[in-house]
């Protein structure tokens, strides 16, 4: 069980998860100025054109033939969480698990369901299944219709990390309530939005975030942005937690 630490850790974000639905895909944050809030994040890029993962303080763009490559540091992104990764809870994962029971493995590690928590899983998966969308042509579409008749892609048995954000519900509309997370392999060769997975062995690392540092882009686009949908809980579901 992890005990709340009496000091804080910081988390930084860039836009709202909301403003991401309603098509807001161009951002004005660069991939320099994420590394230097931390180490470990996850987002996306402009337009769409590929999802992003940073490990290690590296920034991986996983596209949509579920390729990796690394990004530069002037690509521009319009949502992104960023952390330093200092794990204060470790679980290590014997025999096949699937990801239902290594979420209630997580969710039985915390001491709070109140706070963000950064989450790595590494290990061997059986099988990882992960979304690919197209990058996005202007004007863009909401975030419903750029993702239907998405293409699945399903990784085979392999070794990698599968990492990302677990936000409480009431962040609904900043981040993503429950977990929201990438995979990428060993060989940071094939990644991308994780859909479901079967690990076979690893070990799972826990990092709170007390603190949130949120950047709100200054563009028009965002200034317009219809942020408070009524169907917001579903258009979150439908993009980000369906496999």
């Amino acid at each position: 069980m992890m005990e709340i630490p009496t000091g804080r850790h910081l988390v930084y974000q860039t836009s709202l998860m909301s403003a991401l639905l309603d098509g807001i895909y161009d951002g004005d944050t660069a991939v320099a100025t994420l590394l230097e809030h931390g180490d470990f994040g996850l987002g996306t890029f402009n337009a769409l054109d590929g999802e992003m993962l940073i490990l290690d303080g590296v920034c991986y763009r996983m596209r949509v033939d579920g390729t990796v490559s690394p990004a530069d540091g002037g690509d521009l992104s319009p949502f992104a969480v960023v952390t330093e990764f200092v794990p204060t809870v470790t679980i290590p994962v014997d025999g096949l698990t699937t990801r239902d029971e290594a979420v209630a493995l997580i969710n039985g590690g915390l001491d709070s369901a109140n706070y963000l928590y950064a989450v790595r899983l590494t290990g061997e998966f059986e099988w990882v299944r992960v979304r690919a969308v197209h990058k996005q042509e202007k004007p863009y579409q909401p975030m419903s219709e750029a993702v239907r008749g998405e293409k699945t892609l399903a990784f085979g048995r392999s070794w990698g990390v599968v990492a990302g954000f677990r936000t409480p519900l009431y962040g609904q509309g900043i981040g993503v309530p429950g977990g929201h997370v990438h995979f990428i392999d060993a060989e940071r060769q094939q990644g991308g939005h994780v859909l479901d997975f079967a690990l076979l062995s690893g070990t799972i690392e826990i990092c709170i975030g007390t603190d949130l540092h949120l950047e709100l882009p200054l563009t028009a686009e965002f200034r317009h942005a219809d942020l408070s949908p009524d169907n917001l809980a579903d258009q979150i579901e439908q993009t980000e937690n369906h496999r």
